[in-house]
């Protein structure tokens, strides 16, 4: 007896408005979202001392809204971070909240937004649709081409006395207008466009490739995978190149269109504890895992990976006796040294000893192991964990040998 077909859906951002100058719309089509007097623009240092939040209070007021600015947003923020803000903003009345940063101030904007109409700590809210209320409408405008946060329903904390990073996952937030302007990426140094870069592409091959892909989001993850891929090497080289950082931003909003509808895997399950006792950068620690968690998934995956190779552009490179699975694995490896990422834990603190761990923190985010295509066991966990630590007592044997 055949098995009922599986059941999908997607859903996004409310609106999305995309190109060069894009920010320049932002106070016409704020009227969209209904009555606007007041907004709360939440924003990085960074764009505080780049001047953009400035420009954009500007353009605010010339559509006649106020504005009044938050920023200190952390990078990976904490729970308690997230609330401090949320105190710090009281109950001050604002129409709209507006992120402009990365995705940490994407995520931050977007848990606010429901902090002010939710009574729930940010604990309670860690799973899946656990918040009851609609939260003041967002609106997202991402400076970076990683998280893809601005399209997606998630949001990412540390929880910093367990040393844990979680996901909280609710329709609820969901923005109500998303503005793409690649022109405030220009100015991304280039390890950020690294760690970013593979983050999203780590998200499109994930969602590509995990147990709830579909149709909608394999379309997704596919030309997520073609822009990516035509643009993260000369973005990073030349990092003014307009056309490979608007490549990049749609890649990363694609991204994060696929893994809303299908989720990642084994490789953001185990980032996560890196990045919670580690501090190691959410997309380092994907672009240092995702190699070698392909390599463990490669007889699940090896199809799928062809097709990878097609939007990547690299199946033709194939010989006669070549793979172009194979061919994937080794072009992301060869993408990692060229954007100058650590393949080695031991760069950011990790040893040995800490792997077991690593690998029961990571076994334990469930949520992803089990979308993952192949199953992992804690032991499979700990083996790709190791690949990425130096093999010291094996150098020192061998240099003991030869004296």
């Amino acid at each position: 007896m055949n098995e009922p077909a599986r059941i999908y859906q997607f859903q996004t951002s409310g609106k999305i408005i995309a190109g060069l100058h894009a920010m320049q719309n932002l106070g016409p089509e704020l009227r969209g979202l209904g009555r606007i007097n007041k907004a709360l623009i939440v924003a990085s240092d960074a764009m505080r001392r780049q001047g953009a939040t400035d420009e954009l209070a500007a353009r605010l007021a010339g559509s006649g809204i106020a504005s009044e600015t938050i920023g200190g947003v952390m990078r990976e923020p904490t729970a308690d971070h997230i609330e401090a803000l949320a105190d710090r903003i009281g109950q001050e009345p604002f129409d709209v909240y507006i992120g402009i940063g990365g995705g940490s101030v994407l995520d931050a904007t977007k848990l606010l937004s429901v902090l002010r109409t939710n009574r729930l700590r940010v604990r309670e809210m860690i799973g899946t649709e656990r918040i009851p209320h609609a939260g003041v409408p967002t609106v997202l405008i991402p400076t970076t081409s990683g998280t893809g946060s601005e399209v997606t329903p998630n949001a990412i904390v540390t929880l910093e006395e367990e040393a844990l990073k979680l996901g909280i996952v609710s329709s609820r937030l969901y923005a109500s207008l998303v503005v793409l302007d690649p022109t405030l990426t220009l100015s991304l140094p280039r390890s950020i466009t690294a760690e970013t870069g593979m983050d999203a592409f780590t998200h499109a091959l994930e969602s590509f490739l995990s147990n709830k892909a579909n149709p909608i989001s394999d379309m997704l993850a596919l030309e997520s995978i073609r822009l990516l891929s035509g643009s993260i090497v000369s973005a990073f080289h030349d990092g003014h190149a307009v056309e490979d950082r608007s490549a990049m931003l749609l890649g990363s909003m694609f991204g994060g269109m696929a893994l809303a509808g299908s989720g990642t895997a084994a490789v953001h399950a185990m980032a996560y504890p890196l990045g919670g006792r580690f501090h190691i950068p959410h997309g380092a620690a994907n672009a240092m895992l995702l190699p070698h968690v392909m390599a463990f998934n490669m007889d699940s995956v090896r199809d799928k990976l062809r097709r990878v190779a097609s939007a990547m552009g690299i199946v033709t490179e194939a010989g006669a006796s070549a793979d172009a699975a194979e061919l994937v694995v080794e072009r992301i490896a060869e993408w990692t040294k060229e954007l100058q990422i650590p393949q080695n834990l031991a760069v950011y603190g990790v040893r040995s000893s800490d792997v077991p761990v690593l690998a029961e923190a990571a076994f334990q985010v469930k949520r992803l192991m089990d979308n993952n295509p192949k199953p992992m066991s804690t032991l499979d966990i700990e083996d790709v964990y190791r690949k990425l630590l130096p093999r010291i007592e094996h150098a020192c044997k061998e240099g003991n040998a030869s004296l």
